[in-house]
């Protein structure tokens, strides 16, 4: 028979595991809340995560076989850019930015792991990736309308930026949290409506006042993608009703804000000049395109590559390619990683996205803003961009979940 003080043993270590489990969920929350702050580098984000990678790592993070193939491909993938920083005659700032690729994929890792070890992290993760858009978010309005003294940190070429060094980088960081809002506002409960469309007006109006054509696309795709996931995978004539209702009235919303804001001049003429698809420096002899086409034939004739950040000395602008910038900073050894590591997402996240899970609803968000990604990879660099990472992670911590469900199945048939 279990004696007092041994019971009073058990209930004490398990009011210290929970106490752990509670303080560990935090600490993941705080990082992904930092993602959305990166003025300066290296950010709060990168410190911050290092030290709890760091300890996490000492007591306990394990990595399953699925996450250890991410692992192994993001390794060849920087020693990839190892190679061609030896191709350079002055190294400069390359082992720094390697060194930052290396952390970048190092944080997919761990969210891969953790999400892997316990699923229930992905709502903390989400909850917490809302509350920094919506935060970076309304500094960039703010900024953008100069509401206070110094607001202007949080634009550029007068575009909101937030919290970040781009607007071009602003705008994507919004599409996960504005999937996950509108999947809430399609499938949650009605008279939680007006609690989801605060946010999702005020990402909104952050992805507009951004002025990224490319995040203007993006947040299209993202509504419609959900909705037309949703739909496709329920056959109830009433949720494919309520379906095209709400998702109707998401878009008449958010085209109201829309020509709300163009009522604004300064608003109004930037809108008619971004709203171009192409732009001067897209078709300038040395433009975004022409780069393109340079870049290939150097790649080419490159094989281990020119090494980071050597393609915008020589041209005047960064490639503004991710396929580019790959086979030149990460050399073809870079290219083929990168390139397995899109596939194998793509393909793995797709088989998956339409199985009943507890975790597909945060697949389903997640896999969306990959693609998204993917596709506007064409026109820009994302190699270092914090929440491209955040986006692999959990898609592939996913994919791990579901590895180990269907091999408890097997273990256990019915």
């Amino acid at each position: 028979m279990t004696t007092p003080s041994e019971a009073d043993k058990a209930k004490h270590a398990l009011k210290n595991r929970a106490l752990i489990g509670l303080i560990s969920t935090f600490a993941v929350g705080l990082g992904v809340f930092l993602s959305g702050f990166v003025i300066d580098e290296p950010a709060p984000y990168e410190l911050y995560m290092a030290g709890l990678i760091g300890i996490w790592a000492l007591f306990g993070l394990r990595l399953s076989r699925t996450v250890a193939v991410l692992l192994a491909i993001l390794v060849v993938f920087n020693v990839g850019g190892v190679i061609s920083m030896g191709q350079m005659p002055e190294l400069k700032t390359a082992p720094m930015y390697i060194a930052v690729s290396l952390f970048l994929c190092i944080t997919a890792v761990f969210y891969a792991a953790i999400i892997n070890a316990n699923e229930r992290i992905l709502s903390v993760m989400f909850k917490a990736y809302i509350l920094s858009a919506v935060c970076t978010s309304l500094l960039g309005i703010l900024g953008y309308f100069d509401a206070f003294p110094g607001a202007d940190i949080f634009t550029r070429y007068g575009r909101a930026m937030g919290a970040f060094q781009d607007p071009n980088v602003f705008g994507p960081f919004l599409m996960l949290p504005l999937a996950w809002l509108v999947h809430g506002v399609l499938v949650g409960d009605l008279r939680a409506l007006p609690v989801r469309l605060v946010p999702i007006l005020i990402i909104t109006l952050g992805v507009f006042l951004s002025f990224s054509r490319a995040a203007w696309g993006m947040a299209v795709f993202m509504i419609a993608g959900v909705a037309f996931v949703l739909f496709i995978r329920n056959p109830s004539p009433k949720f494919r009703l309520r379906i095209i209702v709400l998702a109707g009235l998401a878009v008449v919303l958010v085209l109201l804000a829309v020509l709300i804001a163009l009522q604004i001049p300064s608003v109004s003429e930037l809108f008619t000049a971004r709203a171009q698809l192409v732009q001067d420096y897209d078709e300038a002899q040395f433009g975004r395109f022409a780069r393109h086409w340079y870049g290939l034939l150097m790649s080419i004739d490159r094989p281990l590559g020119i090494g980071p950040l050597e393609f915008g000395p020589i041209f005047g602008e960064d490639t503004h390619n991710i396929w580019l910038k790959a086979s030149l900073d990460y050399g073809w050894i870079g290219f083929i990683s990168y390139l397995t590591l899109t596939m194998l997402t793509l393909g793995f996240g797709l088989r998956i996205l339409f199985r009943e899970r507890p975790w597909q609803p945060y697949l389903l968000c997640a896999y969306l803003a990959y693609v998204a990604h993917v596709a506007i990879g064409n026109i820009i660099d994302t190699d270092h961009w914090r929440h491209f990472w955040l986006l692999v992670g959990i898609i592939w911590g996913c994919v791990a979940l579901e590895t180990r469900y269907q091999n408890r199945r097997s273990s256990f048939p019915a």
